[in-house]
């Protein structure tokens, strides 16, 4: 399936189909959820704390990654989903790497949060 669009047109295009793959994560994924209404409140704690401007974008950035992975993780997920419901080692293995890449990504978060809140209060 060729893309003939080009230049603004393709800009846009791809802007609608992000908003649609944000809103399909939204509807469809409790687990995104949870971590967005999650993120949203990191990233206003983030904006309210008195700390750098690079401790806090370090702070939000964190917080954003887990969301990144989080919508990756749900991708595999449903492709596998789509390709088939019988239980298949492969098809398993690769759900369970998505959810331990999420798994990372929040210990990251944490730990980043941890660390550099230390820091500042220390």
């Amino acid at each position: 399936m060729a893309n003939n669009t080009a230049g603004f047109t393709r800009i846009i295009k791809a802007a609608g189909y992000s908003w649609k793959g944000l809103r399909a994560a939204w509807i469809n994924e409790a687990a995104f959820r949870q971590e967005g209404v999650a993120a949203v409140i990191a990233i206003a704690v983030a904006c309210w704390l008195d700390v750098d401007p690079i401790i806090r974008i370090l702070l939000i950035g964190s917080v954003v990654l887990v969301m990144i992975v989080e919508i990756l993780n749900s991708a595999i997920e449903a492709l596998v989903d789509r390709v088939g419901t019988d239980y298949h080692e492969l098809s398993g293995r690769a759900k369970d790497m998505g959810s331990a890449a999420v798994l990372i990504a929040i210990i990251l978060a944490v730990f980043t949060w941890v660390t550099l809140l230390w820091q500042h209060w220390r």
